[in-house]
């Protein structure tokens, strides 16, 4: 009986024990414990258990190593990427925004509820994956987003590159623009000259009957109002490189006030300047500044009708400047056009308002929006870099 005792506890022992390795095995992989490997007892069958234990550990090891680093890459990869990337989670909302992104849409840091908001957020909506779309947020800034997806254990996750292509885009478009104008300007010139040369010396003639002399000084004054017409354009063309000098914003913002007021006491508005007492030295070309305030004063006042206001207000020391009206406000249509060479929603209007004020403040270094921020409140923000 003690021998069969013996027998039986090393038939146990022998039995116990693999299941116990095994078990402590699954703990080992149910905790994701890759370091737990088992040394050989010295018993064949156990000893190719253990070592089939181990092969696996140290594979599973290295691709739970190969797979951190990868991801670390990509963590790092997406972060220092010069192209706004913005992730998304399965159900579209989005998750991840890198450095770049933020940027590009201004937005401090991520925040889910501002990044559902923001307006660039309803393309990405919009878009399928494989898609791309151009868009201007501002009618100045142009991005292009392109939607993609990956797998990700076994699911669809969308992702949205934004890059901003509106350096390349101003360039092309002034090329093309300036070659239109000077054509233009130039067969203008050449047909206006001569015939008005023809209209002056047949006015002189004393047997004209006075219908064809009217007539006559009719068609000579039009012939003056093409002229004015193309300088209009000629000078967006010839607009020279600003020469930058000290120059006080305030002052310059009150004298242009000054100037406009006549125009929009015709519109029953009121200019209203809330500008700190002290001066804002900045470096500029004032007279090129000057035209360009004009024309955005000009817009306001155009864009309100009776008790309409114009607020003008400065923020010295973040280098801001925000002219807001009352008006009706701009549509989104209107909105992503409003800088494009003669583009204007005026009836009358040549559409280089906006573009020389572009051009003029792009030549200093500016950056700046036109937005309606909501009905009623219309804003250009100016960003005056020191």
């Amino acid at each position: 009986m003690l021998f069969s005792l013996f027998i039986a506890w090393r038939l146990y022992r022998a039995l116990l024990q693999p299941l116990k390795t095994l078990m402590q095995g699954v703990d080992a992989i149910r905790d994701r414990d890759f370091n737990v490997k088992f040394v050989h007892t010295g018993k064949h069958e156990m000893d190719q258990l253990i070592d089939v234990y181990n092969q696996m550990i140290d594979q599973l090891r290295s691709e739970r190593v190969q797979q951190q680093e990868q991801h670390f890459f990509l963590e790092k990869l997406v972060n220092t990427s010069p192209t706004g990337i913005i992730i998304l989670d399965y159900n579209g909302a989005v998750q991840q925004i890198n450095p770049k992104a933020l940027q590009l849409l201004e937005l401090k840091e991520f925040d889910e509820g501002k990044a559902a908001t923001h307006p660039v957020f309803q393309y990405i909506t919009q878009l399928q994956s494989g898609s791309a779309r151009t868009i201007s947020l501002n009618g100045v800034s142009t991005y292009k987003l392109q939607k993609s997806h990956f797998m990700d254990r076994g699911f669809p996750r969308h992702f949205v590159m934004i890059e901003e292509l509106t350096a390349e885009i101003l360039a092309a478009e002034k090329k093309v623009y300036e070659k239109v104008i000077r054509m233009m300007a130039h067969e203008v010139n050449n047909t206006v000259g001569p015939v008005n040369s023809i209209i002056g010396s047949a006015l002189k003639a004393d047997s004209l009957y006075p219908q064809l002399r009217e007539a006559m000084e009719v068609a000579m004054g039009r012939n003056q109002n093409l002229n004015i017409f193309m300088r209009n354009f000629a000078d967006l063309v010839k607009l020279p490189v600003p020469d930058k000098r000290p120059v006080d914003m305030h002052q310059v913002l009150r004298n242009v006030s000054r100037l406009m007021e006549t125009k929009a006491g015709e519109k029953q508005a009121v200019i209203q300047l809330a500008l700190p007492p002290r001066e804002w030295i900045v470096r500029a070309d004032e007279q090129q500044l000057e035209q360009a305030l004009i024309n955005i004063f000009k817009n306001s006042i155009e864009a309100v009708n009776g008790d309409g206001l114009i607020t003008i207000t400065t923020d010295p020391a973040q280098g801001d400047l925000v002219i807001a009206d009352n008006g009706a406000g701009i549509t989104p249509e209107a909105a992503e056009q409003l800088f494009t060479p003669f583009y204007s929603t005026k009836k009358d209007g040549q559409g280089i308002g906006l573009t020389l004020v572009r051009e003029i403040l792009l030549n200093h270094g500016y950056t700046f929006t036109l937005r309606t921020v909501r009905p009623g409140d219309t804003r250009f923000a100016i960003k005056l870099h020191h």
